[in-house]
């Protein structure tokens, strides 16, 4: 990744199906948090934006259903808008970047390759049937439906009689318009720590405690550099720290130390998109930013 000349060097540590976490180096705090505010307000990201409910009754099996549930329509469409709706950046576009659609006025805006349309029919029974993000059938490729992790977030329950039929269409947008667009949560970062034994003596009575970080962890300079080994000997250090008995007798024979330039960062997703792709898209439009910026002032000096 590239700020101005700098090259900043990106490290995975881990990353799961939901999950990241990485090491940034030769940076600084700036850019870690310009990293963040991008994942959460630039990162495009598709989000249903409109749903037409159909309305009536119907008549089926010698039965009468009506489209009436617990619950608002209203309230229902804000369930809809935070459900992960599955985002191919390379398939689709923003509505007004859209080749098909960007000379249109907003409200004929709408195509195969800037929106996704979702619709559901579901009827209710007498113990009471749950209305799932499953139940959203993709009008198009499979590869696009509801992943099956999230097929059972709730949002709605009907009764028998009760029924609901409705079309929710899914466009690209950011997280700066809604959080509904924002593929992320839990972002953080923090400087890398390091440990390090300042009094090998006096370090012992933290090992006498028998918790999970003992000496062998520590390398000959009696230093630990072990992401998650550190993050335990952070909290094992409050057995000796303010407040406890230990405290003076301990006198710091442990410290943890900050690595200059190096950052821990994490964040999951919605489900929406994997950590990878997110963190390689706000990567991108962070980029862009920055390229932007740099051409309005060589434009304006």
């Amino acid at each position: 990744m590239i700020r101005g000349v700098i090259m900043v060097k990106i490290k995975v540590l881990k990353e799961t199906e939901e999950k990241m976490q990485l090491l940034l180096s030769e940076t600084d705090r700036s850019l870690a948090n310009a990293l963040r505010r991008t994942l959460i307000s630039d990162t495009p990201k598709m989000a249903i934006d409109s749903v037409r409910f159909q309305l009536g009754t119907k008549e089926q099996d010698g039965e009468v259903w009506e489209t009436t549930g617990p619950i608002p329509d209203e309230m229902v469409a804000q369930r809809l808008a935070m459900v992960p709706i599955p985002t191919m950046h390379d398939k689709f576009h923003f509505q007004y970047e859209c080749p098909n659609c960007k000379d249109l006025v907003e409200a004929d805006r709408g195509c195969l390759e800037c929106q996704m349309i979702y619709t559901c029919v579901v009827f209710g029974d007498e113990e009471g049937k749950w209305v799932t993000a499953g139940d959203m059938k993709y009008l198009g490729e499979e590869s696009l439906e509801i992943p099956e992790h999230y097929k059972s977030i709730p949002i709605t329950k009907l009764l028998k009689g009760q029924m609901i039929e409705f079309y929710a269409t899914a466009i690209m947008g950011r997280g700066r318009e809604h959080t509904k667009w924002s593929p992320v949560c839990g972002v953080a970062f923090q400087p890398r720590r390091i440990g390090v034994i300042n009094n090998k003596t006096k370090a012992k009575i933290l090992w006498d405690m028998d918790l999970e970080t003992t000496a062998k962890d520590f390398d000959k300079s009696g230093k630990l550099e072990d992401v998650d080994k550190v993050s335990t000997l952070a909290l094992e250090l409050n057995h000796v720290g303010e407040g406890t008995e230990e405290t003076r007798e301990f006198n710091d024979a442990i410290t943890l130390e900050e690595v200059p330039g190096e950052y821990i960062f994490e964040f999951e997703t919605d489900g929406s998109m994997s950590p990878r792709a997110a963190f390689e898209k706000a990567s991108e439009e962070l980029a862009k930013g920055f390229f932007a910026l740099e051409s309005d002032l060589s434009d304006a000096l």
